[in-house]
């Protein structure tokens, strides 16, 4: 049962489905994801399981190491997320969830750390459209106009959008499309677009909508074809002639 996964931003590319529609899609690496611990009501409150992914630091501390390790786990997940644990759902400590558990034609919701983009004014923050570009406004092309009225209420209301920091924060994209899965790669390829840059830690989790109804996903991606040894070069004539010190007849 599919309750929640964290991964990487790989990139985007164009899928056609089974009807010829082209679909853009955000390429998600999934998992594996191991599951580190399991809250309960009894001790914690609260009903959740806690995965881990590996990802950041190669080299974790004690403490985390010690957590690791209690759940049965070697490998270093630097990223650990917790998800609302379903009725039903039967996991332990040390499971393992892969992208098998999420089908084609279903819902996901995608959250990441948005793109920073520094200290930024009203145009490009807010899309504002600035002054007039005539009748003498020569420096005013991308002023914010103004912020509010003198004496009612004399003041600036608190979330006024103004210049300041843009992007760096944590964003979500509701409900995107399970165009396709690669399981053999751990991948699953959304419609749309995804917060944060490429390689960047994400969240996907099960959407608030139901299944698209008659979706016939794309063909189901080749297994990678493994490398074939290289050929042994063959020996010239007359080398093994030559070797044992006798002449050719």
């Amino acid at each position: 049962m599919f309750c929640g996964m964290i991964g990487r931003k790989v990139g985007m590319m164009t899928l056609y489905d089974a009807t010829g529609r082209v679909r853009p899609v955000t390429a998600l690496e999934l998992g594996p994801n191991r599951v580190t611990q399991i809250r309960t009501v009894e001790r914690d409150g609260y009903s959740a399981v806690q995965v881990g992914f590996r990802h950041g630091p190669k080299r974790l501390t004690r403490p985390e190491r010690g957590h690791l390790e209690r759940a049965g786990i070697d490998d270093p997940l630097g990223a650990l997320r917790e998800f609302p644990l379903p009725e039903g759902a039967e996991l332990a400590p040390g499971d393992e969830l892969t992208v098998a558990d999420i089908s084609p034609g279903h819902y996901v919701s995608v959250s990441g750390v948005s793109k920073g983009r520094g200290f930024q004014g009203g145009v490009k923050r807010w899309g504002f459209r600035g002054g007039p570009k005539t009748h003498g406004q020569s420096d005013r092309h991308r002023a914010p106009g103004s912020v509010g009225a003198g004496t009612t209420p004399g003041k600036v209301w608190k979330g006024q959008k103004m210049a300041g920091r843009m992007g760096g924060r944590t964003d979500s994209q509701l409900n995107l499309l399970v165009v396709t899965t690669d399981p053999a790669r751990n991948l699953i390829f959304v419609q749309g677009s995804v917060p944060g840059a490429p390689r960047g830690l994400i969240a996907v989790t099960p959407g608030r909508r139901g299944p698209l109804a008659g979706y016939e996903p794309p063909e189901p991606f080749a297994p990678p074809i493994a490398s074939a040894p290289e050929p042994e070069p063959e020996a010239p004539v007359g080398a093994e002639d030559a070797e044992s010190g006798g002449a050719p007849e």
